[in-house]
């Protein structure tokens, strides 16, 4: 085909994200459950009775314990994926160490599963265990899906996790922190949070924005549907 580059279709075709360096997943789950979180706890507060301060302080409270919870799960989860891998890479290796030979044809049946002619596939498992940590990636690579270099770093989840999961909390106790926060204000503010949010999910993920953002709004609807719900039950009595 003549006026088009067949070297490198990402070069003028399409181009691919970044969807293993951990951050992108640890703020969309932060961000979301920032505001999901706050918003209803704010919901029930006020619901039950609350003055604007003592919702004030508890949003903040929620906003400070939640990032931390957040930033420590995200840590400790990524560490043990990434953990678990290496430990994966080491049985892999020695594996490869003990019975090359049935690693090899291991490697060929595989490639004659997909269709590749069992002479080709033979002589492609061959060229492949030629290079020993070549050969443990593309057997990790069909066995299980993963790579030895899909290990994001812990520590960007865990500040990603923390300052999404701050920036979702804040948005429903916004009105609060200048003194005309009503829980009707709360809501609007959270609710608009929550569209944003999903909407840019929405976008990073390739999906309609609209629709991400209307089920994100949804999704948090129910949550203060039910926090509200609670608050309201065990209301507190008001002078």
């Amino acid at each position: 085909m003549t006026g088009i580059n067949l070297a490198n279709p990402h070069e003028y075709d399409h181009r691919h994200a970044n969807v293993s360096s951990g951050w992108l997943r640890a703020s969309v789950f932060g961000a979301m459950d920032g505001l999901v979180s706050n918003l209803g706890l704010v919901a029930g507060i006020a619901a039950a009775g609350a003055a604007p301060h003592f919702v004030a302080i508890t949003g903040i409270s929620g906003l400070i314990a939640g990032a931390i919870s957040m930033a420590l799960g995200e840590f400790t989860s990524v560490r043990a994926a990434n953990e678990q891998l290496a430990a994966e890479v080491r049985i892999e290796r020695e594996a490869h160490l003990r019975n090359p030979e049935g690693e090899k044809a291991e490697l060929t049946a595989l490639l004659e599963n997909l269709g590749v002619e069992s002479q080709i596939a033979k002589l492609a498992a061959e060229q492949v265990h030629e290079n020993a940590d070549q050969a443990v990636r593309v057997h990790l690579l069909s066995e299980l899906g993963m790579s030895p270099e899909d290990q994001p770093s812990p520590w960007v989840a865990a500040i990603s996790s923390f300052l999404s999961f701050a920036v979702g909390a804040l948005i429903p106790i916004i009105p609060f922190f200048f003194g005309f926060g009503t829980l009707g204000l709360g809501l609007a503010f959270g609710g608009v949070g929550l569209l944003i949010a999903g909407g840019l999910a929405a976008r990073f993920t390739r999906r309609n924005w609209l629709a991400g953002a209307a089920r994100q709004l949804l999704f948090g609807g129910i949550a203060v549907a039910a926090t509200y719900s609670i608050g309201t039950l065990f209301g507190v009595a008001t002078a």
